[in-house]
């Protein structure tokens, strides 16, 4: 039984679908219109020039064709994470949307925490994006059940240093904390730093089962109920 449970969003406690689908393009269309509205407050302009200065262009016209072109390519960018966190709460607040969670996610999620065991977000969108996600979801919200959130800012989720990172915040040996994605090269990393894995390979987003050698040795499930049966 782990001391703690990490878990990453898209493709592990939510579709794939509902973050492409639906939330990238939301935030492409409404890119152009946030920056002329917003662009001139702090914490936006903060991350604007932050592109603007890795571009080599200050003009806001190419930071947001940047953008957009980051969004096409599923950049994993912060400034990018971040940006689309400030657009995104705008489409909760407004009804526009609610988030996508798998039902068998939310009810562990809530079975964990009733049990008294740690929970936290480790996602390539930003910890605001995060706890907007959880707190306007299909099954409520859900942000109460979390103890902690971490993004990109700790590193890399294909870097072991970052899940060691992750471990040192949390205040727990890493071979206490348990893993949860759909990314092979996510679990590898956290693996190396000593965490416990399981990759959650959900048929609704890969219909072709990853098993054998394509697991890379990492206990296979295809839905959270699964892992609350092994550990119960």
């Amino acid at each position: 039984m782990p001391q703690a449970i990490l878990t990453d969003i898209e493709g592990t406690t939510s579709s794939i679908s509902f973050v492409k689908d639906v939330l990238f393009p939301y935030a492409r269309r409404a890119l152009p219109g946030f920056v002329a509205t917003h662009g001139g407050e702090p914490q936006v302009r903060h991350w604007l020039d932050t592109v603007a200065a890795e571009t080599g262009d200050a003009k806001d016209e190419t930071t947001i064709e940047t953008l957009q072109d980051w969004i096409d390519q599923d950049r994993k960018h912060t400034a990018l994470k971040a940006l689309q966190g400030m657009i995104w709460e705008a489409g909760y607040r407004d009804a526009d949307f609610t988030a996508h969670i798998y039902p068998d996610a939310a009810a562990a999620l809530r079975h964990w925490h009733q049990a008294g065991l740690p929970l936290y977000v480790y996602s390539s969108g930003s910890v605001p994006a995060q706890k907007l996600f959880f707190g306007h979801s299909d099954a409520g919200d859900l942000t109460g059940l979390f103890s902690g959130w971490f993004d990109t800012e700790v590193g890399g989720k294909r870097e072991r240093a970052s899940y060691a990172g992750i471990a040192a915040r949390i205040g727990l040996p890493a071979t206490g904390i348990l893993f949860l994605s759909d990314v092979v090269e996510e679990l590898d990393a956290a693996r190396d730093a000593g965490l416990q894995t399981v990759l959650v390979d959900r048929r609704e987003d890969y219909p072709a089962p990853r098993q054998c050698e394509a697991t890379r040795g990492h206990l296979r499930v295809e839905s959270f109920a699964q892992i609350v049966a092994l550990q119960d």
